[in-house]
């Protein structure tokens, strides 16, 4: 490492960009665009796979068979919950450590070999799942046996991965070292930071689960404790969406400043919240393994409670920092009339704004909210095999994380792609129609799994004991998909006609605020410019947290009271 430090810098590699001034280091910025193409198509397959599954748990539709679809929920959510958001996610550690550090990549060779592998895993993950070799869905649980190709995809796409998060460390090292950058990282790489690091447990966990299932598949051992192979994938499947989690906020702080300026009210406040994520957001995992021997009953009690808790501070803090930031910046423009006329005057058709705060109620108000209740142990007894636990990632991995990727997108497009963002009406209303839709599949799933519907049952029909309202919610279900695949298709078309598009483009017109990347700037939020509006939003969502908590101890007592 130390001879890769003393190589001269070579400005034949980098370009500058005319809109921002950052300086772009060409081997990266491939790598951004590879990885970017990669995910999505990861979510063109993953979103036809979700399709599908909708319209077949929609009663009315009942599409696919049971080995189809079982299939298909393998492949949905593999594709989505893995392939889509991390290959989006190196593309952005590549992003945040070159480009917002001025910085160049280290061994980028060694970035395409990662990449290599990536592409390698994913593909034997497709192909032997569509073959009808692999129906053991995302969990894979053991017993269940896949062909060996599915394991070794597995494991090729997380060395991948852990290799590319190697890279993003490196990088910051070296652009430390060469002083491309000066203080603490900016913000929105500390949050990249924060993800990577939680990247690097998480992978490492997956393979101390999926190697050993690889050789008890080869019979080169002869079992496998179901029970040892459940808590080492929860080390991996869990943690896997707080690394969504860490980088989506990352993104919020970067979509705030991009479209209203808002600088951070206390970036010191901020930088602990990612740190409380970095200690604790793990530990709610443990919410998977409550019926599971072997754990201690302190210890299940203890981390989805206490631990649980401390990293919901962590959420809440980002939850009242960036729009009070957004409030700030844009009550310092003028809009400054009344509680909430800084938000009715907001740059609603600038589709960052619009997706930032989609994303950010959607993934509060209704994943937020039901995740806490989830992983309360008592509630979770009742509520974590039925449709609830899929309502909710939805609403957290989708509605939340992918409607932030989704408008980064268009903002990467115009500065590493270098081609004019185009079909802008519709990049405009694409945040909402995906929203209304995830929103309906969300609520359809969590209203159907408190009526009692399994969370992986092909056919309800043979269970008499459901009432009739479930058919209301599954049917919301299957709209819902039809709407979100709907905003999906939009956002396809914004990013492919664009990045098709022949003519390179110089984004002088591109509104990128490079406040966004400077660290120890912070919002003046004292006098006439303090977020008073944002305050009033936070303590409606507590009081909606605190009815619907309450609402779901009530059902918990109905559900065995005594006569």
């Amino acid at each position: 490492m130390a001879a890769e430090v003393a190589m001269p810098v070579n400005e034949s590699e980098f370009r500058t960009c005319s809109a921002t001034g950052f300086k772009v280091h060409l081997p990266a910025e491939a790598l951004i665009k590879a990885n970017a193409v990669a995910a999505v198509v990861c979510i063109l397959v993953g979103g036809t796979a979700a399709l599908l599954i909708a319209m077949t748990r929609w009663p009315a539709v009942h599409l696919l068979p049971a080995d189809w679809f079982y299939r298909l929920l393998t492949l949905h959510g593999l594709d989505m919950l893995v392939a889509w958001i991390v290959f989006f996610e190196v593309a952005g550690l590549y992003f945040g450590s070159t480009v917002l550090l001025n910085a160049r990549l280290v061994k980028p060779k060694l970035g395409w070999f990662a990449f290599a592998l990536m592409v390698l895993g994913g593909a034997l993950i497709n192909i032997i799942v569509l073959m009808g070799k692999a129906d053991v869905m995302f969990t894979a649980y053991v017993p269940l046996k896949a062909h060996p190709i599915f394991y070794i995809g597995v494991i090729l796409f997380a060395v991948g991965a852990l290799i590319a998060v190697g890279l993003f460390f490196a990088t910051i090292a070296v652009a430390k070292k060469e002083k491309t950058y000066e203080g603490s990282l900016p913000l929105v790489v500390y949050g990249l930071a924060t993800a990577a690091i939680i990247a690097t447990y998480t992978l490492l966990s997956g393979a101390f689960a999926f190697v050993p299932a690889l050789f008890w598949v080869l019979g080169w051992i002869p079992n496998y404790d179901p029970s040892v192979y459940r808590n080492l994938f929860w080390s991996f499947g869990h943690p896997a969406q707080q690394i969504n989690l860490a980088a989506m906020v990352a993104i919020w702080y970067a979509l705030a400043a991009i479209t209203t300026g808002a600088k951070p009210l206390n970036e010191k406040l901020s930088r602990l919240a990612f740190v409380l994520y970095l200690l604790f957001i793990n530990l709610g995992s443990a919410h998977h393994l409550l019926v599971d021997p072997g754990l201690s009953f302190a210890y299940k009690a203890f981390n989805t409670s206490y631990m649980m808790y401390l990293a919901v501070l962590g959420s809440m803090i980002h939850a009242y920092s960036i729009p009070g930031a957004v409030e700030v910046a844009l009550r310092k423009k003028g809009h400054n009339r009344g509680l909430l006329g800084w938000l009715r005057n907001a740059p609603w058709k600038e589709p960052g704004f619009s997706a930032l705060v989609i994303s950010m109620v959607l993934f509060g108000w209704i994943g937020g909210v039901t995740g806490v209740t989830l992983g309360t142990e008592q509630l979770n007894m009742v509520g974590h095999n039925t449709m609830r636990i899929p309502g909710h990632f939805h609403a957290t991995v989708v509605a939340g994380t992918t409607t932030a990727f989704m408008a980064f997108t268009y903002y990467l497009i115009p500065l590493i792609f270098r081609r004019e963002l185009k079909l802008k009406k519709w990049a405009s209303l694409q945040p909402f129609v995906f929203g209304a839709g995830i929103t309906m599949v969300s609520i359809g799933m969590i209203t159907a799994g408190i009526q009692g519907v399994s969370r992986r049952h092909w056919d309800i029909s043979n269970v008499g004991t459901l009432p009739g309202t479930v058919y209301v919610s599954l049917t919301l279900l299957g709209i819902g998909a039809l709407i979100a695949v709907t905003g999906l298709i939009m956002y396809l078309a914004v990013v492919l006609s664009s990045v098709l598009s022949k003519k390179q483009y110089d984004p002088q017109s591109l509104t990128l605020v490079q406040a966004a990347t400077t660290a120890g700037s912070e919002a003046e939020a004292e006098g006439r410019f303090s977020p008073k509006g944002t305050f009033a939003i936070v303590l409606a969502f507590l009081m909606f947290f605190a009815a619907f908590y309450l609402a779901n101890w009530w059902l918990l007592g109905k559900t065995w009271m005594v006569r």
